[in-house]
C-alpha cells in the first residue's frame, strides 16, 4: 500500500464532514441500475465525486457518481451512487479506495449491491440473491502492495467475507415482504467483456451462482478493515454457458430497473431492522 494512501483517505474524510454532520453507520454502493434507492434516502448531503479529493470517478452509463449522506429508516447511512470498477482503468487500490473513506467516516457496515448474470439454471432473470461467498477471479487483490497495520492486518481473514446474521436478516425481511430472495456464490472478474460459452461452465463447475465486475475487491477491502458486510445481487441475465445468448449493457440495465421496487422495498426493511 502506497505510504500516503491513509493521507489521501483523511483528506477525503475530511472535505465529506465540511459538508455534513451525519455520522454514517452504514455504507452502501449501489450497483448498476440501483441508484434509484438513494432517493429513499433523507439526504442531507450530496456529493460528486469529482468534488472530493482523492475520489475516483464512474465513467459507466447507470452509475450517477456521487457520495449521498443522510438518514435511510432513521438510520445515518453514507451511500455510493454508482461505483467504479477495474475494467474503467482504475487500480484495484482506488477502486476500494471509497470504502476506506466510508469507513473513516464510521461507517462499520458495508452493505454491497450489483447487477450480475446467474451461473445457476434454477434461477430466473428478474432475481435477487444474496451474497453467501464469493470468488475473487479478478487475477489480482486490493491488499497487495506494503501493509498499512492501521487499516488492517497484513493476512486477513475470509472465512466469513458476508456476515452470517445479515444473511439471515435478509432472509427474514424477504419472507416479511414476500418476496423471493436466492442465496448463493459470487464469482467477480475484471471484464469489460461479457463471458464466454466455455467461461460460463468453467464458473459454474467452480460453484459459482452468478458473475459480475465488481464487489469482490470492495468485500475483500471492507473485511481487512474490519467492517461487516452484507451482499445482494440482482441477476439481470442469464448466463450458464448452455446456449449462446447474447448480452448487451442496455438489457443489463432494463432488467435491473424492474428488480429495482423490490430490492428498495428489501433494503429500507433490512437498514430497518439491522441491529447495529
Amino acid at each position: 500500500m502506497h505510504v500516503n494512501v491513509r493521507e489521501q483517505i483523511d483528506q477525503a474524510a475530511a472535505f465529506v464532514r465540511q459538508r455534513t454532520k451525519v455520522k454514517p453507520q452504514i455504507g452502501m454502493i449501489l450497483g448498476s441500475g440501483l441508484g434509484a434507492l438513494a432517493r429513499e434516502i433523507d439526504a442531507d448531503a450530496a456529493i460528486p465525486y469529482a468534488e472530493i479529493p482523492n475520489f475516483p470517478r464512474s465513467t459507466v452509463e447507470g452509475h450517477s457518481g456521487q457520495l449521498v449522506l443522510g438518514r435511510l429508516e432513521g438510520k445515518p447511512v453514507v451511500a455510493m451512487q454508482g461505483r467504479v470498477h477495474f475494467y474503467e482503468g482504475y487500480t484495484l487500490q482506488q477502486v476500494v479506495f471509497p470504502v476506506r473513506v466510508m469507513r473513516a467516516l464510521g461507517a462499520g457496515v458495508l452493505l454491497v449491491s450489483n447487477a450480475a448474470g446467474g451461473i445457476n439454471r434454477q434461477w430466473y432473470r428478474g432475481d435477487l440473491m444474496i451474497i453467501a461467498d464469493h470468488i475473487n477471479f479478478f487475477g489480482s487483490n486490493p491488499l497487495i502492495g506494503p501493509n498499512d497495520p492501521d487499516l488492517g492486518p497484513r493476512f486477513p481473514d475470509m472465512s466469513q467475507p458476508y456476515d452470517p446474521e445479515f444473511v439471515a436478516l435478509v432472509e427474514r425481511a424477504a419472507t416479511a415482504e414476500g418476496i423471493t430472495v436466492r442465496k448463493g456464490v459470487y464469482v467477480g472478474v475484471h471484464g469489460p467483456s461479457y463471458e464466454t460459452p466455455a467461461e460460463l461452465r468453467m464458473l459454474g463447475r467452480w460453484g459459482a451462482d452468478a458473475v459480475g465486475m465488481s464487489t469482490v475487491p470492495e468485500v475483500i477491502a471492507a473485511r481487512h478493515i474490519g467492517m461487516r458486510v452484507l451482499g445482494i445481487t440482482a441477476i439481470t441475465d442469464m448466463a450458464t454457458g448452455e446456449q449462446v445468448q447474447q448480452v448487451t449493457h442496455e438489457e443489463v440495465m432494463a432488467v435491473a430497473k424492474e428488480v429495482e421496487p423490490k430490492f428498495i422495498r428489501l433494503v429500507k426493511r433490512i437498514v430497518r431492522e439491522m441491529q447495529m
